[in-house]
């Protein structure tokens, strides 16, 4: 799922990147996420975002394991 636009960012032209570390499951899922750095009109909807994603387990000797990961969600106002 794409992150929707803040109508507040998007009406005061802010763009930028929100970067989150996220917690994934063994099974792929987002089970926790917390702001690294992004503009606070943009973090939102980034969270957002990211919580709906599903991710392909990490194997450590075939078998899958939890991780944590930097997700960078990138918001640019198009021309």
């Amino acid at each position: 799922m794409q992150p929707e636009y803040p109508q507040e960012a998007r009406d005061k032209h802010i763009q930028g990147a929100g970067v989150l570390k996220a917690e994934i499951s063994k099974e792929g899922d987002v089970t926790a996420m917390t702001l690294v750095s992004g503009h606070p009109l943009l973090a939102p909807a980034a969270v957002e975002a990211v919580k709906q994603w599903k991710y392909k387990p990490y194997l450590l000797n075939g078998r899958p394991v939890a991780v944590e990961t930097q997700v960078s969600v990138s918001f640019a106002l198009s021309k």
